[in-house]
C-alpha cells in the first residue's frame, strides 16, 4: 500500500444505520416494481374479466338482477385473487432483487463486513479488489497496483490507474489490484445518479416455457372462439333467443379459456426462484430454473466449493540448510499487503508476529502479480537500511523453474507425495537485488530455493453424499482446479468423483485441438492446473460433446466461461462482481451442496409446472364439454357463468398454490436429466391430459344422462351433474399431483394448501346445494344422500384408468408426461 492509509475502524453500526436512514439506500434510479394499482389495471384487461363483465351486462338486459349482481361480486373476487397472486410473485421478485444486488466489503466497528451495496453509506471505509464493481463514489486512501475501468462513465476505453487521493466512482469496475477508500457519495448523489443512469438488477427476458405457453394459449383461444360461435349458432337454431345464445357462447368461452397457463408460469418461476434463494442460491436469470433439470455435467472448483476454504498450514518442507521459519517468513512476505485470500491468511497466521512486524517495518517497492503465464506472486521489499529482498511463492513447477531446478527429482517427489495426501503445495524462493531498476520479468532474479509450504483445506462434510446423489441423477461431477494434479486426484477420491481415467492438466489441454478435447472430456472428470481462460475451452468442449453444462467460477477471467455455460454459477462470498454479473446463479455460501439442492429444486419446479399444466388441460375438457353436450342431447342447459366462476375459484388456487407447494416425487433425483429440447406440451403429455379430461367428461355425461332418464327435475339434474364435475375436479387434483403415487397413496404427502382447497370446495358445494338462497342463484335443487354418492363415484371413475396407467406404464415415460 502507498502512504496515507490510516488504520481506521470505519463507522460503527449505529452511525451507519443513522446515515442510511438520513440519506436513503445506495440505489440508482431503476425499474420500479408494479404496485397494487398497476396490477389491478392489468387485471381489467384480462379476457376472463371482460367475459364476466359481458355476461353480467347480458343478465341486466334480460332483467335478471340477482345473476347480474352475483357476477358483479365475482368480478371483485376474481380481481382480488388475481392481485394477491401477482403481488405474491412481485414480492418474491423484489426479494430476489435485494438479494442479488452488488455486495460491498466495508470496515464497520473495526471488522471487515460484507454487506449489500444498497447499505453502503457516506463515511464507510470500503475495501476494493480485482473484479469488484465499485458500489459508491469514494476517495482512495491507499492503493496497491489499482486499475479501474471507467468506460461506463467516461466512454474512455483505456483503464485508469489509481493512486491514493484519487477518486473512484459508483458502477466502475476494478480490473487489477486492491484499494481502501472512503465513501463520499451514495445513490442519486453519485456521478451515475446525477446523470440518471438506470441499472436493472434482474432481467425480464421471456423464458422458453413462457414463449411455448403463449403459443399454446393462442391456439386454445382460437379454437375456443370458433366453438363459441358454433355453440351460439346451434343454440339460436335449436331454441331461439339471441341473448341466451350469446350467453351460452360466453359461458363456453369462460369454460375453455386457458387463462391459468401464464398464471402458473409467473407464480411458479417467481416463487421457485424465491424458494431456491432460501437454500443459499440466487437466481439472476429465470431461464436457468428451466435448464437446471437438464444439466448433465457440473463443473465445480475445488477450493471453497468442494472444500471448506478454511486453509491452514499443515506442514513445511524446507530445503537443505533452511529452517521452516525461513520458509514461512519468505512466504508471508510474498503475500498481498491486504490479504483477502484464505491461503495467504493461513500463511500469515503460521508465520507469526515476527513476519508481520517485517511486513510493517519494510516497504513493498515492487510486485509481480500472479498471471496466467506466471503462476506465482513475487514481491520486492526494501528494508530500512536500503537493502532489497525479493521473495516468490506459487505453483511448485513455476518456482522450481525460477530456481533452475526444473528437473530436480527429489523436490518434485516431495511435492507429488504431499499433493497425493490432498495438500496444496506452494514453492517458496528468495533472491537479492542490488543492480538498480527493477527488471520487467521476475526470471531476471537469481532465486534460491527455500522449500514448500503445504496447506490443507478439508473437504466439506456433505460433499460425498451430494456427489453420490448426482451420480444417481445421471449428472457427472467434474472438478476443475488450479491445484497440483496429485492434490486434485486426492480430493476427487475423497469426494467420490470418478477419477479412474486420471487427470488432464492445462498443459495437456493446450496440446489438444477442439475435436480431441471434445473426446477427452467424455472420459475425464478431474482437470488440474487449469487457467481461467481454459475454462471456456472446457465449456465449449463439453457442449460439443452434447452435454448440458453448469460451470462454477469466481474471478474476472471466469466470466466468459460462466457466460458460455448453459448454467453459469458464481461464488457469492469470494466471487467477483464481474463473475456474478456473468452468471445465471449465485451461491451465497460457495457450497457445492447448495448446487445439488438447486438442481433438485429445479427438477421439482419443472415437474410441478408440468403437473399443473396437465391438470389445467384435463379439467377444461369436462367443463367445456358440459357447456356444449346438453344442447346436443336436448336436455336443460347445465352451466351458466356463475357455475364457471365457481369452478374457476377451485382451478385458480389449485394450479397456482397447490401444485407450486408440492415437494415433488421421491424418485425425482433417480431419473436421468431431462432433454432440454423436449417441449413442455409434447404429444405424450397432451394425449394423456386430454384422455384424462375425456374420461372425466364421460363420467359426468353418464351421470347427466342417468339423471335425465330417471325423471328428476331440471334443478336436480343440474345439481347432480355439477356436483359430479366438482368431484371430478377435486379427484383430478389429487391424481395429478404425483406421476407415481395413487390418489390414496398421495394423501400421505403433506400439502396444506391442497387440503384448504379441497375442504373449501366441498363446503362451497354444500352451500350451493343446501342453502336455499345460494341454491336459487345456481338453479339447483337439493340432492339426496345417494345422489351425492353418485357424484363422488363419478369423480373417482373419471380418473380410474389413469390410476391403473400410472402403475403399468414404463417408468421411463413418466418424465415426458
Amino acid at each position: 500500500m502507498t502512504a496515507g492509509d490510516p488504520a481506521g475502524r470505519g463507522l460503527s453500526a449505529a452511525e451507519a444505520a443513522a446515515r442510511l436512514a438520513a440519506d436513503g439506500p445506495n440505489l440508482l434510479p431503476g425499474a420500479q416494481s408494479r404496485n397494487t394499482f398497476a396490477i389491478a389495471l392489468e387485471v381489467l384487461r384480462e379476457p376472463m374479466f371482460l367475459l364476466l363483465v359481458a355476461s353480467s351486462g347480458i343478465y341486466l338486459i334480460l332483467g335478471d338482477l340477482s345473476e347480474a349482481l352475483v357476477l358483479a361480486a365475482s368480478i371483485v373476487v376474481v380481481m382480488v385473487i388475481t392481485v394477491v397472486q401477482e403481488r405474491k410473485s412481485e414480492r418474491a421478485l423484489e426479494a430476489l432483487r435485494d438479494l442479488s444486488s452488488p455486495r460491498a466489503l466495508v470496515i464497520r466497528d473495526g471488522t471487515e463486513t460484507r454487506i449489500a451495496g444498497a447499505e453502503v453509506v457516506r463515511g464507510d471505509l470500503m475495501l476494493l479488489a480485482e473484479g469488484d464493481r465499485v458500489p459508491a463514489d469514494a476517495t482512495l486512501l491507499a492503493t496497491n497496483d489499482l486499475t479501474v475501468d471507467e468506460s461506463l462513465l467516461t466512454g474512455e476505453s483505456l483503464p485508469a490507474e489509481k493512486g491514493a487521493g484519487t477518486a473512484v466512482y459508483s458502477g466502475t469496475l476494478v480490473l487489477k489490484g486492491q484499494g481502501r477508500a472512503l465513501v463520499t457519495a451514495t445513490g442519486v448523489h453519485t456521478e451515475f445518479g446525477r446523470i440518471g443512469v438506470s441499472l436493472s438488477a434482474l432481467d425480464s427476458e421471456k423464458t422458453r416455457l413462457q414463449t411455448e405457453t403463449a403459443r399454446v394459449v393462442k391456439i386454445f383461444a382460437t379454437v375456443g372462439l370458433v366453438l363459441c360461435v358454433v355453440l351460439m349458432l346451434l343454440y339460436v337454431m335449436a331454441r331461439g333467443g339471441w341473448l341466451s345464445g350469446i350467453l351460452a357462447g360466453l359461458t363456453l368461452a369462460m369454460a375453455i379459456l386457458p387463462e391459468e397457463f401464464p398464471v402458473v408460469l409467473t407464480v411458479f418461476l417467481a416463487l421457485g426462484a424465491w424458494r431456491i434463494s432460501q437454500h443459499g442460491v440466487l437466481t439472476r436469470r429465470m431461464p436457468a430454473i428451466e435448464t437446471l433439470g437438464s444439466a448433465t455435467v457440473l463443473c465445480v472448483d475445488k477450493t471453497g466449493t468442494l472444500t471448506e476454504n478454511r486453509m491452514a498450514v499443515a506442514e513445511t518442507l524446507p530445503a537443505d540448510g533452511v529452517s521452516a521459519a525461513q520458509v514461512l517468513e519468505a512466504a508471508a512476505l510474498a503475500c498481498e499487503p491486504e490479504a483477502f485470500d484464505p491461503m495467504e491468511r493461513a500463511i500469515l497466521a503460521a508465520a507469526g508476529p515476527a513476519a508481520a512486524e517485517l511486513r510493517t517495518r519494510w516497504t513493498l517497492d515492487h510486485d509481480y502479480p500472479l498471471t496466467q503465464e506466471f503462476l506465482a506472486v513475487c514481491h520486492a521489499w526494501r528494508a530500512s537500511e536500503g537493502t532489497h529482498r525479493v521473495v516468490v511463492k506459487g505453483a511448485a513447477e513455476t518456482v522450481l523453474a525460477l530456481c533452475g531446478l526444473e528437473a530436480d527429482a527429489a523436490e518434485r517427489a516431495h511435492a507429488h507425495e504431499a499433493a497425493g495426501r490432498g495438500l496444496r503445495m506452494l514453492g517458496v524462493a528468495e533472491a537479492e537485488w542490488v543492480e538498480g531498476d527493477w527488471p520487467a520479468d521476475p526470471h531476471a532474479f537469481r532465486f534460491r530455493w527455500l522449500g514448500f509450504v503445504g496447506l490443507a483445506d478439508p473437504l466439506r462434510a456433505e460433499v460425498p453424499a451430494a456427489v453420490a446423489l448426482c451420480r444417481r441423477a445421471g449428472i457427472r461431477v467434474v472438478m476443475v482446479t488450479g491445484d497440483h494434479p496429485g492434490t486434485a486426484l486426492a480430493i476427487a477420491a475423497q469426494a467420490g468423483i470418478a477419477h479412474e481415467a486420471g487427470v488432464l492438466t492445462g498443459v495437456d489441454i493446450e496440446a489438444l485441438d477442439e475435436a480431441a478435447l471434445a473426446v477427452e472430456v467424455k472420459r475425464i472428470n478431474v482437470f488440474a492446473r487449469i487457467r481461467p481462460a481454459q475454462k471456456l475451452r472446457l465449456v465449449q468442449a463439453f457442449k460439443a460433446a452434447g452435454e448440458i453444462v453448469a460451470m462454477t467460477g469466481d474471478g474476472v477471467n471466469d466470466a466468459p466461461a460462466l457466460k458460455a455455460a448453459h448454467i453459469g454459477v458464481a461464488m457469492g462470498k469470494r466471487g467477483t462482481d464481474v463473475a456474478r454479473e456473468a452468471a445465471a446463479l449465485v451461491l451465497v455460501e460457495d457450497d457445492f451442496g447448495s448446487i445439488v439442492t438447486t438442481v433438485q429444486l429445479g427438477r421439482r419446479i419443472y415437474q410441478n409446472i408440468r403437473n399443473a399444466m396437465r391438470y389445467i388441460l384435463a379439467v377444461h375438457v369436462p367443463t367445456a364439454g358440459m357447456a356444449f353436450i346438453p344442447l346436443l342431447m336436448g336436455g336443460p342447459v347445465l352451466l351458466f357463468p356463475v357455475h364457471i366462476v365457481f369452478l374457476e375459484f377451485v382451478i385458480d388456487p389449485a394450479c397456482s398454490i397447490v401444485y407450486e407447494a408440492e415437494e415433488g416425487d421421491a424418485g425425482l433425483m433417480g431419473q436421468p436429466p431431462r432433454d432440454p429440447a423436449e417441449p413442455l406440451f409434447n404429444l405424450n403429455m397432451l394425449l394423456v391430459s386430454f384422455a384424462l379430461g375425456l374420461s372425466a367428461l364421460a363420467a359426468v355425461v353418464l351421470v347427466y344422462g342417468w339423471a335425465l332418464r330417471s325423471g328428476r327435475s331440471e334443478g336436480e339434474v343440474r345439481a347432480l351433474a355439477f356436483a359430479a364435475i366438482v368431484c371430478c375436479n377435486l379427484v383430478m387434483i389429487h391424481a395429478t399431483r404425483s406421476r407415481d403415487l395413487s390418489v390414496f397413496s398421495s394423501l400421505a404427502k403433506p400439502n396444506t394448501a391442497l387440503w384448504w382447497v379441497t375442504g373449501g370446495t366441498l363446503v362451497a358445494l354444500a352451500a350451493s346445494l343446501y342453502i336455499p338462497v345460494v341454491a336459487a342463484l345456481f338453479r339447483f335443487a337439493p340432492l339426496a344422500a345417494p345422489d351425492v354418492l353418485v357424484a363422488v363415484g363419478a369423480g373417482f371413475a373419471g380418473v380410474a384408468w389413469y390410476e391403473i396407467y400410472k402403475k403399468v406404464r414404463p417408468k421411463s415415460r413418466a418424465s415426458s408426461e
